[in-house]
């Protein structure tokens, strides 16, 4: 089990391997508190391929990393938006009217406290 240093060669090679044997392939991500590191691993008992990182930089690419995974597992490909052909104006000018605004749990106007009897 030799660690692979690059990150772009890793995540071919994981993506790869899923896709050659998605049914014995088993992905596990291990994260060492006590010393900071991130491993990633993915086998399928026949290959073995290992990540490590200790910076931070890689958490994107990781969360990437595992969207992708998880889409090949459900059998779902990426929700592209749909864009009517024609001008990019007026794509931009009807979709805000299909949009609405997101509402926040305990949101809203506070209601006063009643004061305490004595």
């Amino acid at each position: 089990m030799v660690y692979i240093s690059s990150w772009q060669e890793y995540q071919e090679a994981a993506e790869a391997l899923y896709e050659r044997s998605p049914t014995r392939a088993r992905y596990v991500v291990k994260w060492r508190a006590s010393e900071g590191k991130l491993v990633l691993k993915i086998t399928d008992d026949t290959t073995c391929l290992k990540f490590k990182t200790h910076s931070s930089v890689f958490l994107n690419r990781f969360e990437a990393l595992n969207l992708s995974l998880m889409q090949k597992m459900q059998n779902r490909r990426p929700a592209s938006p749909a864009i009517p052909s024609g001008n990019v104006e007026t794509a931009t000018k009807e979709t805000p009217s299909a949009i609405a605004p997101v509402s926040t749990p305990g949101g809203g106007v506070k209601k006063k406290k009643k004061p305490k009897k004595k």
